[in-house]
């Protein structure tokens, strides 16, 4: 007995049929979009056809709704390239993305790759607050708790802000009066000044027991998808455990993983820095 397939419903063909074009059209927006990437100002028709291997006919059709909805734009060539629609779309993920979430990965790969504590803090006014902070089991427990602040002044992480941030930042956390928190804090307006200079050069901020006694540490700055500064990563730990001369290989280190948290969070400017840094 021949075995006979069920019938259809009546919606099964017009579902699938749109499903189909979804794709095809979800297609055709990524290839658009790559050669976007790539530095090219639009594609013709007849390059999206033999991409997608169809006819021209067909990528008018899908290209039309994507047209009318902004999403793609015709070019005056006759080609296609992305839309204001495209560009709003993508901005309100950007904009979804939250820091903390992005990060975490990153810091608890890097305290368990060195055995010290990580931080991410956000700033606030002239301060830093702590928003996440990751330990291994072989790390030295630190004072420092998830909502503490302190002023930018004896951090690094605040002098990585300072550094990356906007320039008149600078100017009003040498408004507020410089408190020393150890002997090595630096109270001096002129030498604090300078080492912003140096952090802004070598890309990592160092506190070197600026802060507490026996900590020394290194922070680098993290940006967003508009490529401004919205808080910092760091690496700390006991100086006997974080001996100065470490302190370049391990500052070198923060800088690529806050790099890489700023691609995550949609810095162009980051991801440029992460390609040169790789050839």
């Amino acid at each position: 007995m021949r075995a006979t397939l069920p019938a259809s419903e009546p919606g099964d063909m017009p579902a699938r049929n749109a499903a189909l074009s979804l794709r095809r059209g979800l297609r055709l927006l990524d290839r658009i979009a790559d050669r976007t990437r790539n530095g090219e100002p639009s594609v013709s028709l007849g390059e999206l056809a033999a991409d997608l291997g169809t006819s021209k006919s067909t990528v008018l059709r899908l290209t039309a709704p994507m047209v009318e909805n902004d999403l793609l734009r015709r070019t005056p060539d006759a080609g296609f390239t992305l839309g204001l629609g495209a560009l709003l779309l993508g901005q309100s993920y950007l904009e979804g993305i939250d820091l903390r979430s992005a990060a975490a990965p990153f810091l608890r790969r890097t305290a368990e790759r060195t055995g010290l504590t990580c931080h991410l803090v956000v700033p606030d006014g002239t301060d830093i607050v702590y928003v996440d902070k990751v330990e291994t089991r072989g790390t030295v427990r630190m004072g420092s708790r998830i909502g503490n602040r302190l002023p930018m002044r004896n951090t690094a992480s605040g002098k990585a802000i300072v550094a990356f941030g906007e320039p008149e930042l600078l100017d009003r956390v040498l408004a507020e009066p410089a408190t020393a928190m150890t002997e090595h804090s630096i109270t001096d307006d002129d030498r604090w000044r300078d080492e912003v200079e140096r952090t802004h050069g070598r890309g990592y901020g160092i506190d070197d027991r600026e802060n507490e006694p026996d900590i020394r540490c290194v922070a680098a700055p993290v940006l967003d998808h508009a490529n401004q500064v919205v808080g910092a990563m760091s690496i700390s730990g006991l100086a006997t455990r974080f001996p100065a001369a470490a302190v370049r290989e391990l500052g070198l280190g923060v800088v690529r993983t806050a790099q890489e948290i700023s691609v995550a969070l949609g810095s162009s400017s980051a991801q440029l820095a992460l390609a040169r840094s790789v050839r």
